[in-house]
């Protein structure tokens, strides 16, 4: 009864977890969840506000598919401020979500047999994806010592004649790894005289830390400019989850044209309120909102990551961005799902298995909260690592 393309399909164990989790909370376990990939702020006054008034403007209408001139224009505007790169209106286009946008493009671009680069850990719904749309993923394995990122050499290696999109997600998620601009370069090199397509997953750019600069990678050459597919929202950076505001923006028209045509037949425009809303955001009017948010993060991550590390037998890369630690735990065991089963049942401390980002030993530990949970839940984790069995 059910299609075979639909059972190629895994649940999202993030939101599994998460779900799972709060179910618990509810039932009235004493848990504290680090799964979900999710700001624990309040969305900044002045998008609250805008909404408010499109509301009571009765901005309550279909709008064209791609969105209103006003909101790409915004997101022209914004891309040319931050990366200093020149979009038309026609290259861009908004989504459900940065999980809509990925969706449409690899429906829009894979046929059955096309490979896709995707390094690890990744995303968990990127592989995902690409089975669902026919493609093959490839991975290219990172890890601790490499600063989970990926080298030139290792690129060339995975590219073949199938090879039809690589996927670069910096900072990253799980990890927080962030790509220079000079490794970006490097990278950029490798790609140069083939036709693979880079899909940019650029979602934390601003939540970046230490004083480093975000390179978008279709400013580091022409040549990448061309060939790359961004795709960004306002999930993280101003704590918009729920509004679920994506977009994509390239200069392959062709492309855009066809994501414009299959988005006619499923979700047609984004909702009109959220694309009002978005416009002060996109502008740069919740700047100061965004740097509150970043500070307090930077905090979070110093005070887990100095924890982490004191505890015997977990190990931790200090992360350059996003708002993820990346625990390692091979000293104790390499069963990820076990680990975090067994510590969710026995401490009420809720993680993400690396299994789900492709790598064992590993659990992800979201440091979105509050100081005295991040204290108290690093502490549980700790007597459970003392105690494992």
């Amino acid at each position: 009864m059910i299609s075979k393309r639909i059972e190629v399909l895994s649940e999202s164990l993030t939101m599994a977890i998460t779900t799972l989790a709060r179910e618990l909370k509810e039932s009235g376990k004493d848990v504290l969840s680090f799964s979900a990939g999710e700001p624990d702020f309040s969305t900044p006054e002045v998008i609250k506000q805008a909404a408010i008034k499109a509301i009571n403007e009765g901005n309550n209408t279909y709008t064209a598919v791609p969105g209103t001139t006003e909101v790409l224009t915004a997101i022209q505007t914004k891309l040319k401020r931050d990366h200093n790169l020149d979009y038309e209106i026609g290259d861009i286009i908004t989504n459900v979500g940065a999980k809509h946008s990925l969706f449409n493009l690899f429906q829009a671009l894979i046929n059955d047999g096309d490979e896709v680069i995707i390094p690890t850990p990744y995303w968990v719904t990127y592989p995902e994806i690409v089975k669902y749309s026919g493609g093959i993923p490839v991975y290219i394995q990172t890890n601790d010592a490499s600063k989970f990122k990926i080298t030139p050499a290792q690129l060339k290696g995975a590219i073949t004649d199938k090879t039809k999109v690589f996927i670069l997600n910096t900072p990253s998620n799980p990890t927080g790894s962030v790509y220079s601009k000079e490794e970006l370069e490097e990278l950029a090199e490798v790609l140069k005289d083939t036709n693979v397509l880079v899909f940019s997953d650029e979602m934390y750019e601003k939540i970046i830390y230490d004083g480093l600069k975000f390179t978008s990678v279709a400013s580091v050459s022409d040549d990448m400019f061309q060939r790359t597919i961004t795709i960004n929202g306002l999930s993280k950076s101003v704590a918009m989850t729920g509004w679920r505001f994506g977009y994509i923006a390239t200069p392959i028209k062709e492309l855009i044209n066809v994501i414009k045509k299959l988005q006619s037949q499923s979700t047609s425009n984004i909702n009109s309120i959220t694309q009002k809303a978005a416009i002060p955001a996109l502008l740069g009017d919740a700047d100061d909102d965004i740097e509150v948010m970043r500070r307090a993060f930077q905090r979070r991550r110093n005070l887990a990551v100095e924890m982490f590390n004191k505890i015997d037998g977990l190990s931790v890369v200090k992360p350059n961005g996003a708002f993820y630690l990346y625990i390692n735990f091979k000293k104790i065991t390499n069963d990820s799902i076990e680990f975090c089963e067994k510590l969710l049942a026995q401490k009420g401390v809720a993680t993400v298995p690396g299994i789900g980002f492709g790598t064992e030993g590993y659990f992800r530990f979201s440091f979105a909260t509050d100081e005295k949970s991040i204290i108290d839940g690093i502490n549980r984790i700790k007597n459970f690592v003392e105690n494992y069995k």
